[in-house]
């Protein structure tokens, strides 16, 4: 039923609809081009947190990592033109990631479109690729009805980002027009024949794995899926930055098809005679450059459940394909019948073992052990701790040798996007002020978008900001020593002292230079009352906890 109507510009429209929908918070730069939004949300203080960042991209990120932690579209105002495209790699994080996300942008007034106004962008044509939908409002009497759709939308099927366009002068346009009513979720849900089919692969399966991943979780959903593994004693595998949707600790988690997945998991995808993928869309760094499950047709008996249809029969034609929401199918799920699971018992704790194996690391050069070092954070931190990263061979360490042990303990970018560590571990200190967040990046991850540490001082967010410096983009560089041994081109960093600059932006900065001085920074950081950054220098040689930069070099002038 529509509401009562009454006499409002179109940003009080924007900012009621948004109140409506159960927006609590929203990261924004502001701009010139939507001043009529910013004002209603003055008058809306009280009911939506606006938080003001530093750069769009900054601001997108923390969107993107309000909406993955909270299940809510991320909200974020930004201005046409220069803001537009800084606020893209948010976007295209949200995409990869299927995550609920809303952008607004301010745009061009109406009468001065298609002339190259000032910052003016066609916004459908540029994020066509990069978000499920994108719309320019073009009536002030639309709002309400194109919002609700934006919001329907980034929450349903697949769920990720939707881009709305806010010509000036329709927010300044005074209509009268009734606000619509929240929007709900609606998800698809696997039929009983659907559930029926997969108990009988089941029943024959000696060698099945569970691949859990995408979006559209919550803990519910979680505990059912645990409770159905436990059931049928299935092997559990993450995809990629998925690890908190299964305890890590658990007798039946088989670890993370990430960079850092061990060799014998990746082995263990080919060899599964029934791979049953929840969530997950099975993309590039869950199948080893797609090469664990073949095109278009699996070996393995495959079961693909997800919310988009769209997604089923895309890359792989599955045995069976179920077009289901989470929580819907594991609720389901966890209710099937028990199978005979004495057949695959030894496999299952075989693959468990494997990944126990594989937390175990070797020496790497240097006097600074990160193994050791996110082992002790795997000893120490609370179990609700959020960690979060960017992209950068330093996140391996992370992925590799932590556990995660509850839902939404993860905030990674799937699309492997460099600089949304620090953004969304401010995102995740706001929206969870009772809760520890731990920041992680590189030297050059840290630099394309350090500058919110300021947003984090602004706000009280109390973050620990780690950044893993070894002077280096290290993960081109390790591909450029594995392809063109020994000719170093474009990925060395002159770096400032982060510890002193975190100081200068008035955070507690402590720097690090072997492994027995983290623990006793990282406690001075976390009792610091503030927010704090730890630089942890670590020798060049030491890439990647398997090999050193020196061992690779050799290994490809070897092959040469």
């Amino acid at each position: 039923m529509n509401l009562p109507i009454e006499s409002r510009n179109g940003g009080r429209i924007l900012v009621d609809a948004l109140r409506i929908h159960g927006v609590e918070r929203a990261f924004c730069v502001p701009g010139e081009s939507y001043l009529a939004v910013l004002d209603a949300l003055y008058d809306a203080r009280e009911q939506i947190d606006l938080v003001v960042c530093r750069q769009e991209g900054g601001a997108a990120y923390m969107a993107e990592a309000y909406g993955k932690l909270t299940g809510k579209p991320g909200i974020c105002f930004v201005t046409r033109g220069p803001g537009a495209t800084n606020a893209s790699v948010g976007v295209h994080t949200a995409f990869q990631d299927s995550t609920p996300m809303i952008l607004f942008i301010g745009q061009v007034a109406r009468d001065q479109r298609d002339r190259e106004a000032f910052q003016e962008i066609d916004f459908r044509a540029m994020y066509a690729p990069l978000a499920k939908w994108v719309v320019e409002i073009d009536d002030a009497r639309r709002i309400p009805e194109l919002v609700s759709q934006a919001f329907h939308r980034a929450m349903n099927g697949r769920p990720g980002p939707v881009v709305v366009a806010l010509p000036e002068d329709m927010l300044t346009e005074v209509v009268e027009v009734a606000d619509a009513g929240p929007a709900r979720a609606i998800e698809p849900q696997a039929s009983a024949t659907d559930i029926q089919a997969l108990g009988q692969l089941l029943q024959q399966a000696e060698r099945p794995l569970m691949i859990v991943g995408g979006g559209g979780w919550n803990a519910g959903a979680v505990a059912d899926i645990r409770r159905f593994a436990e059931r049928h004693d299935l092997p559990v595998a993450a995809s990629f930055r998925c690890q908190d949707l299964f305890d890590n600790t658990h007798p039946n988690y088989a670890g993370d098809l990430g960079f850092a997945a061990g060799p014998k998991l990746v082995q263990a995808v080919k060899d599964a005679d029934l791979l049953l993928v929840v969530g997950a869309r099975l993309g590039e760094v869950s199948t080893n450059g797609y090469t664990s499950v073949e095109i278009p047709v699996p070996r393995q008996n495959l079961v693909h459940v997800h919310a988009g249809i769209e997604e089923l029969g895309r890359v792989y034609q599955p045995a069976l394909g179920i077009n289901s929401g989470m929580t819907a199918f594991a609720k389901l799920a966890a209710e099937l019948p028990a199978t005979d699971s004495a057949r695959r018992a030894d496999w299952t704790r075989t693959l468990n073992r494997n990944y126990r194996d594989n937390l175990v690391a070797t020496p790497s050069p240097g006097p600074v052990q990160m193994a050791e070092i996110i082992g002790w954070l795997r000893d120490h931190l609370p179990t609700d701790a959020i960690l979060t990263n960017g992209a950068g061979n330093y996140a391996v360490w992370v992925q590799r040798f932590y556990q995660f042990r509850q839902f939404r303990t993860q905030l990674g970018p799937t699309n492997g996007s460099m600089g949304y560590g620090v953004p969304a571990a401010v995102a995740a200190k706001i929206t969870c002020p009772e809760r520890m967040v731990v920041s992680f990046s590189g030297d050059g991850c840290f630099l394309m978008n350090g500058q919110e540490i300021a947003t984090a001082a602004h706000y009280g967010a109390n973050v620990i900001f780690i950044v893993v410096n070894n002077g280096m983009y290290g993960t081109i560089r390790m591909h450029q020593e594995r392809n063109y041994p020994g000719r170093v081109s474009g990925t060395d960093l002159h770096n400032p002292d982060f510890a002193a600059l975190a100081q200068a932006y008035g955070l507690h900065g402590e720097t690090v230079e072997s492994t027995d001085a983290f623990a006793a920074a990282f406690e001075r950081s976390a009792k610091a009352g503030r927010p704090a950054l730890i630089e942890v220098r670590i020798d060049p040689e030491a890439i990647t906890p398997r090999q050193s930069l020196s061992q690779i070099r050799s290994e490809a002038q070897g092959k040469r």
